[in-house]
């Protein structure tokens, strides 16, 4: 069944690339996933297909060989283990570069008044708008009240948040408002990509809508503009140095896959792995968790049964034993999750030193509030949590938990990271809403829904850091199966990503 369901998302991969593959490649493939790892696998075939002068429909069966002898004389090249001063880790002689570019820890200040809720809205509406006025097809957008006094049957355009959305078998009826009116604007369904855009839109999402003004002020939808990131090439390090990226380790759950975080954190002193491996882990200077570093108490129903430790202070003494051996010369930034000592409304603040203090105390990390935006030798991080993306994936068409970067490249699309207020994920109505994002970054890392995945998107390495906790109660229930244990290290030079699976031992 796994292997089934590996082959799906392989193929399924290919073709949103652009590709095709005939029967005899797909064997080839079919075979293959005993051997390797099947999604790196497809993604450096996809990469390579990419860089030829002259793109193939189909993928040819030699390509697809070769990149498996490849990948079959990197995992077979000799096991060494390290002897005395047998491992030189480059890292070690690279200066660290981090800049903290945004960190709602340091401005959190809401009482949760009225005013505030007023406030936030309109701080959202305002920055989005800035950006979709960056925007060639949407600079020349007006406000709701000047499309309503158009004359009948006028192209219009506006900027506009969404109230609310009604599906008809004619259409979508979208209820929209700025800081001024309000309007009903009408997407037809026999515009089919207009129709399935109107389908993809969450509730409190900003948007440009072009349209023509109809009788009795209803405005009839030709388009809809997301705010987007623009097209662009990644800022690059000037030095091969890597990050690591890592979430959901739930330290303190019985199914907290311990076996498989040490022997990571013996890959990242040299102590196991092969040449290349040991390369890999060499340059590994950054390393960055995106929350859920303990499994809480209380945080669901029957939580207790599946608790290995049940005092939130003994489980971050855990998880600080285990930080406590990482190499002093790696950089640790870590954010809170909603199974963390913290407020659960987005945006978090830092871990609390109240309950997190051995992490405080075992080494100099770095504590960073939910989200955060970090510079790496001048390579932006966007770093969230991911709790939002359980909406986005139950409210968005064609998204899925085994994609979960897919629905990150929504909220990049969006230019926010939690777009629905009063959805699951809990939104604190600070005066300012800190989860616009309103500077491209070259890295978006999230995590939360356990199941590592990564692509790349106008520019964007988009990373989801998958976990290192096993299947729970709940996730059997949901049908959901994670893959933990998997660590995706970029090299911020030349944004190759390298996952490596620590369960299978290598």
């Amino acid at each position: 069944m796994k292997r089934d369901a590996e082959l799906k998302r392989a193929i399924s991969l290919i073709i949103k690339s652009g590709y095709q593959i005939g029967s005899e490649a797909f064997q080839i493939l079919k075979d293959a996933s005993e051997k390797v790892d099947l999604d790196a696998l497809v993604k450096s075939i996809i990469e390579e297909a990419n860089n030829l002068s002259e793109k193939p429909l189909f993928l040819e069966p030699e390509l697809i060989e070769r990149k498996i002898k490849e990948m079959r004389k990197k995992e077979n090249l000799t096991v060494i283990t390290t002897g005395k001063g047998g491992y030189k880790p480059y890292a070690k002689e690279i200066e660290s570069e981090i800049e903290i570019i945004r960190d709602p820890a340091k401005s959190i200040s809401t009482t949760g008044t009225l005013e505030n809720y007023v406030k936030y809205f309109r701080s959202r509406f305002l920055k989005i708008k800035k950006i979709l006025r960056s925007r060639v097809d949407s600079k020349d957008s007006g406000s709701i009240s000047q499309a309503l006094r158009s004359p009948t049957n006028s192209k219009v355009k506006f900027i506009c948040m969404l109230m609310e959305k009604r599906e008809s078998t004619n259409g979508i009826f979208l209820y929209v408002e700025d800081l001024e009116a309000n309007a009903t604007v009408f997407v037809p369904s026999h515009n089919l990509d207009l129709y399935r855009k109107g389908q993809r839109l969450m509730l409190d999402q900003v948007i440009c809508i072009c349209a023509i003004k109809g009788k009795n002020n209803l405005l009839i939808a030709e388009d809809i503009i997301l705010p987007d990131l623009p097209l662009k090439k990644p800022r690059r390090a000037n030095l091969p140095v890597y990050v690591a990226l890592l979430s959901d380790m739930h330290v303190g759950s019985k199914m907290f896959i311990e076996k498989a975080f040490k022997r990571f954190l013996s890959w990242l002193r040299g102590e196991v792995g092969n040449r290349y491996l040991r390369e890999i882990a060499s340059h590994v200077k950054y390393i960055i968790i995106a929350g859920d570093i303990v499994d809480g108490v209380g945080i669901y129903p029957q939580q207790i049964r599946e608790l290995e430790i049940d005092d939130i202070y003994k489980q971050y003494e855990a998880a600080a034993r285990l930080i406590e051996e990482i190499p002093e010369y790696i950089e640790v930034i870590l954010i809170p999750g909603n199974h963390d000592a913290c407020r659960r409304a987005l945006p978090q603040p830092a871990l609390s030193r109240e309950y997190a203090e051995p992490l405080y105390e075992v080494r100099e990390n770095y504590f960073l509030g939910n989200p955060c935006m970090l510079s790496l030798h001048k390579v932006k991080v966007l770093v969230t949590h991911g709790r939002s993306l359980d909406d986005v994936i139950s409210a968005v068409p064609r998204m899925t938990f085994e994609r979960p970067d897919e629905a990150m490249k929504f909220l990049l699309q969006c230019r926010h990271l939690a777009p629905t207020y009063g959805s699951r994920t809990l939104i604190a109505s600070e005066p300012v809403d800190h989860l616009v994002i309103e500077e491209e970054p070259d890295i978006f890392h999230a995590g939360h829904v356990h199941m590592m995945s990564y692509s790349f998107y106008r520019g964007t390495a988009v990373v989801n850091s998958g976990a290192w906790q096993g299947q729970t109660e709940y996730q059997k229930e949901m049908g959901h199966t994670p893959n933990p244990g998997i660590a995706p290290i970029i090299d911020l030079q030349s944004f190759r990503i390298f996952p490596i699976n620590f369960i299978s031992g290598f």
